[in-house]
């Protein structure tokens, strides 16, 4: 297994991203709230680069009790990535396409050293 080195930890803040090349193959590597995550950049959609989009909070709606819509809030708990071709968001923490859970980015190992974070691409 090979291991590519990403970005020493403190290069990577907390809310971004770096991707990286291997073999020809971008892997989107991303640091939210202390864990690092990684994706092939390849959308499941038409092969956009999914990791290179927006970050942002799951968009839910709000349902009264009689379930009548009462407006949208952002997700204290979900967050997405946005592909910026055509818009198709994925869970930052799984890689799962938010519209239909059974699509699914390739996932990638990160591993920490100290203060180096690689990715072990298979």
């Amino acid at each position: 297994m090979t291991e590519i080195f990403v970005a020493k930890a403190d290069d990577l803040p907390d809310g971004e991203r770096r991707i990286v090349t291997h073999d020809g193959v971008e892997i989107g590597v991303f640091h939210w709230q202390g864990m690092f995550y990684a994706y092939r950049n390849l959308c499941v959609h038409q092969g956009g680069p999914a990791c290179e989009g927006l970050i942002m909070h799951k968009v839910e709606d709000v349902l009264g009790p009689d379930r009548t819509w009462h407006g949208q809030r952002f997700s204290s708990d979900e967050v997405h990535f946005v592909c910026p071709w055509h818009g198709y968001e994925y869970d930052l923490r799984t890689g799962e396409c938010a519209s239909d859970r059974r699509l699914k980015l390739k996932t990638y190992q990160v591993i920490r050293r100290g203060e180096d974070i690689y990715v072990r691409a298979d």
